[in-house]
């Protein structure tokens, strides 16, 4: 192996796509959506095989902070005064982690959900101990882990790899970068790297740098952040600059950042068709005979397949459509999550 590494993974976000299960007080990485543990937990277990057990830090807001001592207490809590968006969030982890400018540091989502897991485990190590050191004459890359697409959408953004320039390393194919406009989230890169194109392309490093000490300057620092993404905040820039590579991944990847996704991967990845999505109060939606309603019941989130109906919502619920077969998983979904607020 060459050089250590050390993972900061990313714990915020509102979580409002998975309303009614996910809410701002519990947030998707908080939540057991497809087994037993919370995405956070599994996250941290995905990784650890191939760190120390003191290589492991999260990064969240102060409302969180919290549910991470709970979930994951033997973590490194890095504690942001607000959430200002995975660019604020990454730099403030740069500040704070005192670490070796040659040091790789792997940026991970808490809220993702992977299928192969050892699969994932070999694509971090190529990324972190090859890639990450330099490769296709680039001395100090920024690189992400892009996702092989499955079909068109939406949801997500794209990268544009230079394929006439690829090569496999390790058994992973990795490229140049031509363009990036957001990916999965997944970065790897030496902390001297990043904390020099963040001081490239943002103020952040000059606004972060001296108050770490100091939770009241931290806060008025972060009061002079404006939100924004890793994605647009640096690796655009990076990437028009010639300096970001992509190994590319394929691993049973889902951001189960839509009611969509987390049905599919409640299918074990074949939802045989079905939505959903959140429907805001006072909205007037058709109900179908295969569908299902997941809402709020007297303080319990109840699931309801009612027959074919015309419905206005008297509350936020979700709608999913087509997913009558997947009542009982949706049901253990609700069981899990009563269960984990419970004990809370």
């Amino acid at each position: 192996m060459a050089g250590p590494m050390y993972v900061v993974i990313l714990a915020g976000g509102g979580g409002t796509r998975l309303w009614p299960v996910s809410r701002p007080e519990r947030p998707k990485p908080y939540l057991p959506l497809v087994d037993d543990e919370s995405l956070l937990q599994r996250t941290v277990q995905r990784i650890a095989p191939l760190v120390g057990e003191d290589d492991i830090f999260c990064v969240t807001d102060r409302r969180f902070g919290q549910l991470v001592r709970d979930q994951v207490p033997n973590v490194g809590l890095i504690v942001e005064p607000n959430g200002r968006n995975t660019a604020a969030a990454i730099a403030l982890a740069t500040a704070v982690i005192d670490r070796p400018e040659s040091e790789v540091m792997l940026v991970l989502p808490a809220d993702h959900w992977i299928e192969r897991e050892d699969d994932f485990r070999n694509v971090v190590e190529v990324a972190c101990r090859r890639l990450a050191l330099g490769v296709f004459g680039i001395d100090e890359p920024l690189v992400t882990l892009g996702i092989s697409p499955t079909g068109p959408s939406t949801d997500y953004g794209y990268l544009r790899p230079d394929t006439m320039h690829g090569e496999r390393i390790d058994g992973l194919r990795a490229y140049p970068l031509l363009s990036f406009e957001e990916n999965a989230g997944m970065f790897a890169w030496r902390r001297g790297a990043i904390r020099a194109a963040l001081e490239k392309y943002t103020p952040l490093m000059m606004l972060i740098d001296q108050v770490t000490g100091s939770e009241l300057a931290l806060a008025a620092a972060y009061d002079r952040i404006s939100p924004i993404s890793i994605d647009h905040a640096v690796m655009e820039g990076a990437a028009a600059d010639h300096h970001v590579v992509m190994g590319s991944m394929d691993v049973g990847w889902s951001d189960l950042g839509s009611w969509t996704a987390l049905l599919a991967a409640l299918a074990g990845g074949d939802a045989r068709g079905a939505t959903g999505r959140v429907v805001q109060g006072g909205e007037t939606i058709e109900v179908g005979p295969d569908d299902l309603l997941v809402r709020h019941a007297d303080g319990h989130l109840v699931v309801d397949a009612a027959g074919e109906r015309t419905i206005v919502a008297d509350s936020i619920l979700a709608h999913l459509a087509g997913a009558r077969h997947l009542s009982a998983e949706v049901q253990a979904l609700l069981d899990r999550v009563a269960h984990t607020e419970e004990r809370a």
